[in-house]
């Protein structure tokens, strides 16, 4: 019987190798595939994760994407910025790079799945008739959250290892167990791309964007500071605005306009309505009738 050949987008971390373990021992015939983002890639992920192929005796493949990061997730995340908004680039690139890149490098190496070191799940629901993709049993470590935008036709090739794993500290020991030198190697942190974390020096030196100081006002237009450029504030803030004030202050919202950041006191952050745009209906193919669904509006919240 033929096996089942599965691309895996193996970065180098303890996550993803691991699930080129367990996706050996489950029978798969397993290629490994490391992604070069950007220009400075750290070399030493890619031979962290050719050491695990050739441990486990699968092939490893390195493609140069680093043109597609920067056209569909650098410059997203520049141009949410330009536009008072605050993206989330894992949630671009786990759609366009770790999904729909490597799903283009799937065909070309003749593979039937793709699948990755996230912690969520893919399912067959019969309520809906097709496949869905579910939180995983980590609750602490799920990254549905981040897997939103994945198209719908490639759920039911999209294989997630470690979606029923409850803890990291079990991935760890797996990994230890079998011999494999990044098991105590740290998580990744903050945003890829900015390793110093710091956006703000990121979006000058990167997207040219300049400070351009203007007014901090509250909803009635009345100024009670100066701010250092809209960029350098997100709605629902409340430190660094330099104000003082008889209460707490936080960011409202934007006047591109008028170059102004609007704050106001935490009551007047609650709202009870939004509006969503660039919604991915996973579950059906398009909305006919009200729902009551629970939202999540950062990774970090609880949805309700």
């Amino acid at each position: 019987m033929e096996k089942k050949k599965v691309l895996l987008g193996i970065s180098g971390g303890v996550d993803s190798s691991v699930s080129a373990l367990i996706l050996k021992q489950n029978g798969y015939e397993v290629c490994g595939v490391t992604l070069k983002m950007f220009e400075d890639e750290n070399e030493e992920n890619i031979n962290d994760a050719k050491k695990v192929c050739d441990k486990l005796d699968i092939s490893h493949h390195v493609y140069d994407c680093s043109k597609e990061f920067k056209e569909l997730v650098i410059d997203n995340f520049v141009s949410c910025y330009l536009d008072c908004k605050t993206p989330n680039p894992c949630i671009e690139c786990n759609k366009n790079i770790k999904f729909g890149f490597i799903n283009k490098v799937a065909k070309e190496l003749e593979c039937s799945y793709i699948a990755t070191g996230h912690y969520a799940k893919t399912e067959y629901s019969k309520k809906y008739n097709r496949w869905v993709l579910k939180k995983s049993d980590s609750l602490y470590k799920d990254q549905s959250y981040v897997l939103w935008k994945i198209p719908q036709e490639l759920l039911s090739n999209i294989i997630f290892p470690l979606g029923s794993f409850k803890s990291k500290d079990e991935i760890r020991k797996m990994a230890s167990d079998n011999g494999f030198e990044v098991a105590n190697k740290p998580d990744s942190q903050d945003i890829c791309f900015i390793p110093d974390g710091d956006y703000k020096k990121f979006l000058q030196a990167y997207g040219g964007i300049k400070s351009k100081l203007g007014n901090i006002v509250k909803r009635d237009g009345s100024v009670l500071g100066k701010h250092t450029g809209l960029h350098n504030y997100t709605i629902g803030q409340r430190k660094g605005l330099g104000i003082s004030y008889k209460a707490p202050l936080f960011v409202l919202g934007f006047d591109k306009n008028k170059n102004e950041v609007i704050v106001g006191e935490e009551n007047e952050l609650y709202t009870k309505e939004l509006v969503v745009s660039d919604i991915n209906l996973l579950l059906f193919d398009k909305i006919d009738k009200w729902l009551e669904v629970d939202v999540k509006t950062r990774y970090t919240s609880k949805s309700s």
